[in-house]
């Protein structure tokens, strides 16, 4: 038989994977700001060296 009343779980459920999928993006976010970080060093680096 179907329980009656509010559902079990759903609320924390729903919290845990907004905060997931916050995680996620924040570090994907990082993941890009860090290798664009590093090619612009890199460009740099290139640039300012005569032998290449």
């Amino acid at each position: 038989m179907a329980k009656k009343g509010k559902q079990k779980n759903t609320v924390n459920k729903a919290k845990h994977t907004k905060l997931l999928t916050r995680k996620k993006n924040k570090l994907k976010k990082e993941g890009t700001l860090r290798k664009e970080r590093l090619k612009a060093i890199i460009k740099k680096s290139q640039q300012n060296d005569p032998t290449g």
